[in-house]
């Protein structure tokens, strides 16, 4: 108070501060007049008794009802922000894409982006059009240039944290995911997706992660580096053909390793939200198919190229060329963006 007093001196009367009314007693001055800011004088009230001597002081009085204090980022109705404000989702267009009957492909941000790599290569190899994105505040924000560029016409294009892509003619969409989420986002945008894909009425969705290779046990050491797992609403659609591919599925193990009396559960270490996903997806009986391989940080590239013909075996989303049906026949597409995986050149000047 005494701060104030030494820039201006205010008139007695009722101010209007941060929503609440304001009386202040025994100060006045010209220099109040014109007040402006925060700080500003609200509708007039019948002036009251002077205040009896002593050292001036101030007593807050607020309102019975606080006049409302707008927004300041304020949008219209029709905005596409307000549309999607329970399913995150925004469309490119004016209408929503019918996506009923869809297969949604997405990654989890897991160990070494195996997912996000997968899911890269097949939007760069179907040359799948983008349809949307997400508006939410539980991934890191970022921006960059089109990572699936052919041209330098759409090189300047932008591309945003997450992504949504569409290809018709095989009934996919795929959701791509460029950023790690925010502490204590990653439930809730769990809970926001699952409940637009139910909305969307999507037919199931795959989900591509990783785990860490050396949390595997002996037996696992000895077998294939692929697992999978299925909610119970898929289980009667797919597990014949899974079956009948000889898929492994991932096992249980302790819950907490430490204690040999310890129960078992379903642990994906450096999954990321692929346990969130799967537990949700149970919960909400959403039909949910985990595609994930046990991996190491490093060069994933590789990893990436072995998830998406593990998951080709099933869902047959190419054909390999020729005669020749092997997987490394098979044309993936190497998207533009990768050039720079592990950044840019050494400079020639070092040498």
């Amino acid at each position: 108070m005494r701060a104030l007093r030494s820039h201006f001196s205010l008139p007695r009367g009722p101010f209007l501060f941060s929503g609440a009314a304001y009386t202040w007693t025994g100060l006045s001055g010209p220099r109040a007049e014109g007040l402006e800011g925060p700080l500003r004088r609200a509708p007039p009230r019948p002036r009251r008794a002077a205040p009896a001597a002593g050292p001036q002081t101030w007593r807050p009085q607020v309102l019975a009802h606080p006049p409302a204090r707008p927004s300041v980022l304020t949008r219209p109705r029709s905005s596409p922000l307000c549309r999607c404000s329970a399913t995150m989702f925004v469309p490119c267009g004016e209408a929503a894409p019918d996506l009923a009957g869809f297969t949604l492909l997405m990654p989890a941000v897991s160990v070494g982006n195996v997912g996000q790599l997968a899911i890269d290569l097949i939007i760069s190899t179907l040359n799948m059009c983008k349809i949307g994105y997400f508006y939410t505040d539980c991934l890191v924000p970022m921006v960059g240039n089109n990572p699936y560029a052919t041209s330098e016409e759409n090189s300047t294009e932008l591309s945003i944290n997450a992504e949504v892509y569409s290809l018709p003619s095989k009934k996919l969409v795929a959701l791509q995911l460029r950023s790690v989420f925010i502490k204590y986002k990653s439930k809730p945008f769990c809970e926001k997706l699952l409940s637009w894909v139910k909305s969307s009425n999507c037919a199931k969705v795959v989900i591509l992660s990783s785990t860490h290779s050396y949390h595997r046990n002996d037996l696992q050491l000895r077998s294939t580096p692929f697992r999978y797992l299925l909610t119970p609403s898929v289980q009667k659609s797919v597990q014949n053909k899974i079956k009948s591919l000889n898929w492994e599925e991932m096992e249980k193990s302790q819950c907490i390793p430490e204690i040999s009396d310890s129960e078992f559960c379903i642990r994906i270490p450096g999954g990321g939200i692929t346990k969130t996903l799967y537990d949700e997806g149970c919960l909400k009986e959403i039909p949910m198919v985990i595609l994930l391989k046990f991996v190491s940080e490093g060069d994933n590239i590789p990893d990436a190229l072995g998830l998406v013909e593990y998951l080709n075996e099933w869902l047959q989303i190419i054909k390999p060329c020729g005669e020749d049906s092997t997987a490394s026949a098979l044309p993936w597409k190497i998207p533009s963006s990768w050039r720079l995986l592990f950044g840019s050149g050494l400079p020639p000047a070092l040498f």
